[in-house]
């Protein structure tokens, strides 16, 4: 008897996939570095937002997708060399009264992580948007290899 092709397959094969990266021990975003020493950790936010880093004269410049997106929708955040990139907008409802016939555009929200290669100069960093892209601008700040004394109490 010729055998039925299991209809739930390609589901399985889904679930199989994120139970694994679930278990995973490091997941992007992490910290660490990879086998060169260097890490960007981006985090698994929100697969339509791209994110695009590069290391250009002296600064990172960091391009964030966020179509639709409002400056106030979105809040940037710099911890050390962590850059933290948050965006949330609400659907409104202007009139009560309509009948919709499909409703999908609701809450959209994403959250990004990025470790940064080197350190920054938090004071010089700019961010702009511009038809739904933000560019991060975050100028390097060079490694304080001085040695310094430090008084004992």
């Amino acid at each position: 008897m010729a055998q039925r092709p299991n209809p739930f397959e390609e589901l399985e094969k889904l679930i199989d996939r994120l139970s694994r990266q679930l278990r995973s021990p490091r997941r992007s975003g992490d910290e660490g570095g990879d086998a060169d020493g260097e890490d960007l950790g981006m985090s698994v936010g929100s697969r339509g937002t791209g994110v695009d880093v590069t290391d250009a004269n002296g600064e990172f410049v960091v391009v964030v997708d966020a179509p639709g997106f409002e400056r106030d929708d979105i809040e940037l955040t710099l911890t050390n060399r962590r850059l933290k990139i948050d965006g949330e907008r609400e659907q409104t409802v202007d009139d009560a009264d309509d009948t919709y016939l499909r409703r999908e555009r609701r809450t959209h929200s994403f959250s990004r992580q990025i470790t940064l290669p080197g350190p920054v100069d938090a004071d010089g960093v700019e961010a702009h948007l511009n038809n739904g892209v933000v560019t991060i601008r975050l100028p390097k700040r060079d490694y304080d290899d001085a040695a310094h004394s430090i008084d004992i109490e």
